[in-house]
């Protein structure tokens, strides 16, 4: 098995304009984050990659994980260390034989029967969520509780990153519910100081 890090950071420039993905990859991971995935929903394939490019750089230098929200094809270009992608997206067994086995995937889920597609298609984690009511994501699935975070991280034997309406008040009992780390995003990139939201995140998840 992989080593999926605890805590990711998934960088955003839509919900906040302060901070470049680059600036926000240098802050998580000086707070702790050991793995960042790059979001971005708009703009040209040809600024992601350079984007992305810059990202692993930062990366690699300070010894974190770069993975790639969505776009297989930006991962390859910019030779991230991974590819999450959602059940609409790229199918996951043909991003694995892409990719090639060393290669991290990790695929989306809100339910049971998303987990089983996730584990049949041979993911490294499952990104489970949303857990809590999230603003971050306008399209979001109905909400699964910790309920769903017990389940998941019980019956499918793969590491479950918790998503979506996450902070450090809710760390801990996201974590009791077994999950094996989380994802945000407003938690940290929407804040004052992103690299001390990282810091107290990671704090009360392994608290």
């Amino acid at each position: 098995m992989k080593n999926i890090d605890r805590l990711h950071v998934l960088t955003d420039t839509e919900l906040q304009q302060r901070y470049s993905h680059e600036e926000l990859a240098q802050l998580a991971i000086a707070g702790g984050a050991g793995v960042i995935q790059f979001r971005q929903k708009l703009g040209s394939t040809r600024q992601m990659i350079e984007t992305a490019r810059h990202m692993q750089a930062i990366c690699r230098r300070q010894k974190a994980k770069l993975i790639i929200n969505d776009r297989l094809d930006v991962a390859l270009a910019a030779e991230a260390d991974g590819v999450h992608l959602g059940q609409d997206d790229f199918p996951l067994a043909l991003a694995r034989e892409i990719m090639g086995p060393d290669k991290i995937i990790g695929g989306s889920a809100s339910n049971m029967d998303q987990a089983g597609i996730c584990l049949a298609g041979g993911v490294d984690y499952i990104g489970l969520g949303p857990v809590y009511p999230t603003t971050s994501k306008a399209d979001a699935n109905p909400v699964g509780g910790l309920d769903m975070v017990r389940r998941v991280s019980r019956e499918f034997g793969l590491p479950v990153i918790a998503i979506g309406g996450i902070n450090a008040a809710r760390a801990a009992e996201v974590m009791q519910a077994g999950a094996h780390g989380m994802a945000v995003i407003s938690a940290v990139c929407c804040q004052a100081d992103p690299q001390k939201a990282a810091a107290q995140l990671l704090r009360a998840m392994l608290g």
